[in-house]
């Protein structure tokens, strides 16, 4: 067994898209739209399954926003470099919600940034090897 995707349900679809896309470099893989049953889908990720965990985006037709809930944690993406990064996001218009350094009672270096609707995004600083894309 494999992770292939986790979906966020979010406010507005091509803001999504384009935080995952424009700040955090991911692709646009692919998009579905459904109006008989009123959402459109739109998967995000640094390449596509069976290799790679995608992120799918779920827009409901006429939601604008939904509430987190306490059960949510975070994603996390490995980074060569968790302080360039942030650099990187905080210049697009991304919001950074913790500063890179060191996790609580570790020596592994992280942050955390918001995205749109609100979802933790953890970045953590390790060599990525072989990786295709990706925030450098």
């Amino acid at each position: 067994m494999r992770i292939l995707h986790t979906m966020l349900r979010v406010g507005n679809l091509q803001r999504s898209i384009d935080f995952y896309t424009q700040i955090l470099d991911m692709k646009l893989l692919r998009t579905s739209d459904n109006p008989a049953y009123k959402y459109t889908l739109a998967f995000v990720g640094y390449g596509n399954n069976p290799d790679h965990a995608e992120l799918e985006l779920t827009y409901n037709y006429g939601v604008e926003s939904y509430d987190l809930g306490t059960a949510y944690g975070h994603i996390a993406l490995g980074v060569p470099d968790v302080a360039a990064a942030c650099d990187k996001i905080k210049a697009a218009g991304g919001v950074v919600t913790r500063e890179a350094g060191p996790v609580k009672g570790g020596t592994t270096v992280i942050a955390f940034v918001a995205d749109p609707d609100g979802y933790k995004i953890e970045l953590i600083q390790r060599p990525l090897e072989g990786a295709g894309g990706g925030l450098r």
